[in-house]
Formats: structure tokens, C-alpha cells, sequence
């Protein structure tokens, strides 16, 4: 069955900046509120193509009840579908994290369609792929922990040297205002879209498109516990040892408003390795 398009996407292809190089200034992706509203409104749908094996994976009775309680708010098929993943392919996860939310899907998928699937938890260390053998490289609500800790160049190296000529990185990340310092938005778990561009073609990579997919426009980015506040982790109540909390606890209609507001608002990228 054809599934209709959740996504709006734009194509955008820039040149590549050399690994190592300072970010390049890019003034274009600095929007302003009407520049984005109109660069949103001119986006259009992306052409799902029909994957049996992928719809089967999003929909195996298997997948925590958890988990497929987010949908609604991630997009799975669609996202996947955006990325560019096809059956076969060799897929890297990037920290997948304990609860596997993507890795539910892709492992299952990548075992169905003759691909491999391969969880890097320190891909300083191994990228679990000899070099350049990699189709896809997934990244999901990362590049804040990254950036507080002086990580991203050095992943984002890591993962071009594993992708082969053509391979994707596709990026999920919680997304703030733009412009914004990404050293006091990173402990919020939010990070302007520009700075994760930036530091992608800085690497070596192409932006090839960026969708809206996974926009919540309910979502101001201001909470009192970052990110954490909103589903699915709920934070309520100031955390030891976390100066950026809000030292009181949310108030029962608090707590009903920001479940209300859903999951965070998201950049969705699509990146290539030039071939």
C-alpha cells in the first residue's frame, strides 16, 4: 500500500569544505522567522518509494509498545524513506542507546534484505565497517553531547573515512533557534541547525536535503529541565548536579502542558559523501 508523504523537504546542495577546515561562513542558512517560514511553505513532499521489508520492520509485533507509541512523533518510515536507506544496505547506528528505538527497525531490516547492521557505541575507537564500506551512517539527538565534550570534528571525520563515495549521513538532532550560541543551547540538548550544517560540510560532506519531517512547531526550546522536559523522558523535577534546571518541580499543569507540546522539534538531514 502507497504511503502518502508526512515530510517536506528541500534539496540544497553546497560545495564541500576540506576535513580540518574552519566552519565556513554561510550566511544563507542564518535565516530569519519569514526567511524560514518561506523556505518551509516552497518545500515539497519527497517521492516514498515502496519497501515491503521496511513497512514490515516499522510494523513487526516485536517493536516495544514503547516504542511504537512514538511513531506518531517520528516518522520511521518516513524518516528512513527521506535518508535514502535501501534493502542490502550496510547501515552504521552512532550510540543507539539502550532502549535501541532506531535499532528496533534497522537491525530487523538490515537481517531481512541481505544488509548489515553495525551499533558503534566509540567510533573513535572502531567504526565496526572497514573504511569505505559503510551506506549509511544514522545519527540521532547526539550533537549536543558532542559539541560539550569536543567530539563532533572528530566523529564526523570518523564517519567519512567509514561511508563509501556516495554513502549517507542521515542526522536526527533536537533543534533550537537559530543563531544561537551552540555553547549555551548544547546543555539544553538543542542545537541550532546552521552549526550541525556547518560542521558537516567542514568534514568533507554534501548537504544534499534537508526535510521538516519531524518539526514541532508547538515547541519553543524553553524548558525548565532542556529537552528532557517533554516526552518520552518527562523530566519534573530538578536533577542533582544540573545547574541549568529550574530548581523547583513542574506543578501538575505544568507537567500537562508540556506532554501536550509532544516530542521536540527536529532538524532532519540528509548528508552525502561525494563520490
Amino acid at each position: 500500500m502507497r504511503l502518502i508523504a508526512l515530510a517536506l523537504t528541500a534539496v540544497l546542495a553546497l560545495p564541500a569544505a576540506a576535513t580540518g577546515q574552519t566552519l565556513p561562513t554561510l550566511p544563507t542558512l542564518d535565516e530569519t522567522p519569514a526567511q524560514r517560514t518561506a523556505r518551509r511553505a516552497a518545500m515539497t513532499p519527497p517521492v516514498l518509494q515502496e519497501d515491503a521489508a521496511l513497512q514490515a520492520a516499522v510494523a513487526s509485533p516485536t517493536r516495544p509498545a514503547a516504542d511504537v507509541a512514538r511513531d506518531v512523533h517520528r516518522h520511521p518510515f518516513e524518516t528512513l524513506t527521506f535518508w535514502g536507506l535501501t534493502p542490502g544496505s550496510t547501515i552504521v547506528e552512532i550510540e543507539p542507546g539502550r532502549a535501541g528505538w532506531w535499532r528496533n527497525i534497522l537491525e530487523p531490516y538490515a537481517a531481512a534484505t541481505g544488509g548489515t547492521y553495525v551499533p558503534v557505541n566509540r567510533p573513535l575507537e572502531s567504526m565496526g565497517v572497514a573504511d569505505g564500506t559503510a551506506d549509511m551512517v544514522v545519527v540521532a539527538r547526539a550533537f549536543h553531547n558532542w559539541h560539550r565534550s569536543d567530539r563532533t570534528g572528530p566523529y564526523l571525520a570518523a564517519f567519512f573515512k567509514a561511508l563509501k563515495p556516495g554513502g549517507v549521513l542521515a542526522i536526527e538532532q533536537h533543534r533550537s533557534v537559530d543563531g544561537l550560541n551552540p555553547d549555551e543551547t548544547a546543555p539544553t540538548g538543542y542545537m541550532p541547525e546552521s552549526y550541525v550544517i556547518r560542521a558537516a560540510l567542514a568534514a568533507g560532506f554534501v548537504l544534499d536535503a534537508r526535510s521538516e519531517l519531524n518539526a514541532n512547531p508547538k515547541d519553543d526550546h524553553d524548558h525548565p529541565y532542556g529537552v528532557w522536559t517533554l516526552p518520552p523522558t518527562r523530566v519534573s523535577a530538578p536533577r542533582e548536579g544540573n545547574a541549568n534546571d529550574r530548581p523547583t518541580p513542574l506543578t501538575e499543569s505544568e507537567r500537562a502542558a508540556f506532554d501536550a507540546i509532544g516530542e521536540s522539534d527536529r532538524m532532519t538531514l540528509r548528508f552525502r559523501k561525494p563520490a
